[in-house]
């Protein structure tokens, strides 16, 4: 058990290929271990993503919750199940994100302090309109300056996505609503392909 699972400036994020219902997302440290086991319940009306320690799921660390049933501006909250406080949010940009993704990052006081944005919109329109094999690519920005990076992995069984914070040298970000937000973009953002 990784004793402080959000002390890593890289990760990689693995949605398990096939689960019948529901999801199961594994984040490993940089060193290839099992940092956070993600459990997303199936037959939800509203997104409950648990992120744990372990497989064993004996200490929830992370709670992602949306806050409505259907909205295309989806706000998901992150909480820490430990306090039942509020981490922040992430939200996305409903119509622009049909385009290109973008995503607004919340404080816990929802005020918007940065974004997460598909890498380009050209990319992005060849994506969505003629092929999904081109892989994703995001870049998350607090006060202008660049904090996190996703690069999506090419391989047609399984999704896999880098989650890189090294650009963010000012601590900016909250690692737990940086790994949130992978999480949620494995989860969400792959349906519509």
């Amino acid at each position: 058990m990784d004793l402080n699972p959000f002390g890593h400036s890289t990760y990689m994020v693995h949605k398990q290929f096939f689960k019948l219902f529901g999801g199961t997302f594994r984040v490993y440290d940089p060193m290839g271990a099992l940092a956070l086991y993600a459990d997303m319940k199936a037959f939800k009306l509203r997104e409950d993503i648990r992120l744990y320690s372990g497989e064993d799921k004996l200490h929830e660390v992370l709670c992602i919750k949306s806050r409505h049933i259907i909205d295309i501006s989806a706000t998901y909250d992150v909480v820490d199940p430990a306090t039942q406080e509020r981490v922040g949010a992430l939200r996305r940009r409903g119509l622009k994100s049909m385009i290109q993704d973008e995503w607004v990052i919340l404080d816990n006081t929802d005020q918007e302090v940065g974004y997460i944005q598909e890498d380009s919109i050209v990319l992005a329109l060849v994506r969505r309109f003629l092929t999904n094999l081109i892989p994703q690519n995001f870049h998350g920005y607090m006060r202008g300056v660049p904090v996190l990076k996703f690069s999506q992995n090419f391989n047609p069984f399984t999704l896999r996505l880098s989650l890189d914070f090294t650009a963010d040298t000012g601590g900016y970000l909250d690692r737990r609503l940086g790994i949130a937000a992978a999480v949620l973009l494995c989860a969400i953002e792959n349906r519509q392909q």
